[in-house]
């Protein structure tokens, strides 16, 4: 697993496995998915490197279903998150091709579904998950603590990224580095991304990618004021009105009370 990073060059990680390796040395049966083992995700993971734009998108889509499902962390995702990490700078994937949008529909999928695993593994989810079911939660969830040890791994790859030609491959990279640099070994990389941050907010009207770097920059002490537009604004008092209804709403299920009852 990656160690030691630098600030303004590309991080050294120890070496990430080539995905064909990955494929051939991975014991998929005996890894547990969304929807049973990962017995045909050899077959499945290799299709998004097919010649072909449109088999390519659909197969990357179905590759990552098998382990997409209610933010969980499954056996098979650390594999399959190295085997994609593994494959962005593949030439099938980096050539590009024309769909929903953008010219690289297939990499900004799959640093999509990087950055959402990211945070389904962040330290917001840990606190959480120790608030429900006490400290030893990421003890006994073995999955997303060896998901989380990947992060350095993972980062490494999505890196060069930052500074892709394409608008939307650099800010699906961004929000993928994003929950990746929570790691502790790459504190240092987030005033790096902080950069990419500021021209993120003054390129894009992105409503996911913009709440997220702006999360960020809060989370790391950043003042947002005057990074905020309207719509950031009004997404904001939005949520906050949507919070206020459902505490109110919590509040009536448990009886309406508005001061402690009498015990």
């Amino acid at each position: 697993m990656a160690k030691n990073r630098r600030q303004t060059e590309k991080p050294t990680p120890n070496a990430l496995p080539h995905y064909q390796v990955l494929l051939d040395g991975t014991d998929w049966p005996s890894l547990a998915t969304a929807c049973g083992t990962g017995e045909s995700l050899p077959a499945t993971l290799a299709r998004p490197l097919d010649p072909d734009p449109v088999v390519r998108e659909a197969a990357a889509k179905e590759a990552l279903g098998q382990v997409t499902h209610q933010n969980t962390i499954y056996e098979a995702t650390v594999p399959v998150a190295q085997f994609i990490a593994a494959i962005l700078d593949h030439p099938a994937i980096t050539a590009g091709d024309i769909g929903q949008g953008t010219v690289h529909p297939t990499l900004v999928g799959l640093l999509e579904w990087l950055s959402d695993t990211a945070y389904d593994a962040d330290d917001e989810c840990v606190a959480i998950g120790e608030g429900l079911y006490g400290e030893r939660f990421l003890h006994e969830y073995v999955e997303m603590r060896t998901f989380r040890n990947l992060r350095p791994t993972i980062f490494c790859a999505v890196h060069p990224l930052l500074c892709h030609e394409s608008a939307e491959v650099r800010d699906a990279a961004l929000v993928a580095a994003v929950p990746l640099a929570e790691h502790p070994l790459l504190a240092e990389h987030r005033g790096e991304l902080v950069g990419h941050a500021h021209r993120l907010l003054d390129t894009s009207s992105d409503r996911h990618n913009r709440d997220r770097v702006l999360d960020a920059l809060k989370a790391w002490g950043h003042e947002t004021s005057d990074l905020e537009n309207a719509a950031d604004i009004a997404a904001r008092e939005r949520y906050a009105r949507l919070m206020a209804e459902r505490a109110s709403l919590e509040g009536d299920w448990t009886g309406g009370c508005s001061e402690d009852p009498p015990f």
